[in-house]
């Protein structure tokens, strides 16, 4: 199947769809063939004919009547399947099926339902068909308030609104969206074991509770408060940090810093981490220096970005100083080791602006900081 070149979508509309279509349309080589249950049959029967692979994601999962869950689920790859036959088509087909097929309620029977209808089409008419029993998927784009808890924990926490969580042990089994878009988007090019299987998984999940899915969702919160920022050595706060921000009204984006200012300039506070230092902006005014200490541990990293100045170092036991000429014309960093006092002049006419870096957070109560001349 490597020489895909067109694609059918259906369900193009829904959460999983719009982000397989975004990952496909990064590839300007093939065609999309987007369909969703608004659209007219015909309009499904000349995609079929088309397409080079099918990734049936169209499917029903709160409909007004019960009934609705074999129509939607079921009858949707059944007419897939049918267009295939009529056209004596071996067009490749993904299935999204869900792990709720191994319960026995409505939403659960209708997808068991699809799966069996085709692998038995795979089977007898020698075509390779790939069903995918997804578990809880979150990420960008979900709707919250339908059938995702992690949507709307996000869009409610994210927009100031209650929660309610019936038990914080209870666990959700979990898929992330674009760990599922990877696996997807390689279908094509899987090796002939893989193309064998009936039955594929998504290679990366997670088991959470939900106490401690909304836990982190409040910290994520918060962390525009105490400028920190999510652990992205964990693979899962990495991605639900991610998936909260999708869900921020489009007006509250920003939010505000406090700057430290006076007549030499002014010193905001921008990241802090717990493993990884703290991140801060320091401006400067003309003709002035700033500085003038040294530390016991603590490093930091200087860089200029605007303005040009000069950074001066002098051992503590020395008399000997040391210039660095620094510029935003030229971006370099300055590492600043410890048990040298050091300062920063603006050299210039305009102020200087520069980002600097520390290996630790500023603790009041343990400074590090040491008063001496350069």
């Amino acid at each position: 199947m490597t020489s895909v070149k067109k694609i059918l979508i259906t369900g193009a509309r829904g959460f999983i769809g719009k982000n397989l279509t975004a990952a496909f349309s990064e590839n300007k080589e093939k065609t999309l063939l987007l369909y969703d249950i608004e659209d007219p049959a015909a309009v499904l029967k000349d995609y079929v004919q088309q397409a080079d692979i099918i990734y049936h994601l169209a499917g029903v999962n709160r409909p007004v009547e019960e009934a609705d869950f074999t129509t939607g689920n079921l009858g949707s790859i059944e007419a897939v399947i049918a267009l295939c036959k009529a056209f004596n088509l071996k067009t490749p087909i993904v299935l999204t099926s869900s792990i709720q097929a191994d319960y026995d309620n409505p939403y659960g029977v209708s997808k068991k339902r699809a799966e069996e209808a085709l692998i038995s089409y795979g089977m007898d008419n020698d075509v390779k068909v790939y069903v995918f029993r997804l578990k809880n998927v979150f990420g960008k784009w979900c709707r919250p308030n339908y059938n995702s808890a992690v949507a709307t924990f996000c869009h409610n926490i994210a927009n100031g609104l209650p929660i309610t969580v019936s038990s914080r042990e209870n666990v959700v089994n979990l898929v992330y969206i674009d760990d599922i878009i990877e696996k997807f988007i390689k279908i094509p090019e899987y090796t002939i074991h893989e193309k064998d299987k009936y039955y594929h998984e998504i290679d990366t999940s997670y088991s959470k509770t939900l106490g401690e899915i909304t836990d982190l969702l409040y910290s994520f919160k918060e962390m525009r408060n105490n400028l920190t920022v999510p652990d992205m050595s964990d693979g899962f706060e990495k991605k639900l940090y991610s998936t909260f921000l999708n869900y921020l009204p489009q007006d509250k984006f920003s939010y505000p810093l406090k700057m430290n200012v006076d007549y030499r300039g002014s010193f905001t506070e921008f990241l802090k981490t717990d493993n990884r230092g703290q991140v801060s902006i320091n401006i400067s005014k003309p003709e002035i220096t700033k500085g003038n200490h040294w530390h016991h541990t603590k490093v930091e990293k200087f860089l200029v970005v605007s303005g040009k100045g000069v950074i001066r170092f002098r051992h503590i036991n020395s008399d000997e100083v040391i210039e660095y000429f620094v510029s935003g014309d030229k971006l370099e960093v300055i590492d600043i080791p410890p048990g040298y006092t050091h300062n920063i002049s603006n050299l210039g006419l305009t102020d200087m602006v520069t980002v600097m870096w520390a290996n630790e957070k500023f603790d009041p109560e343990k400074p590090d900081t040491f008063f001496m001349e350069v």
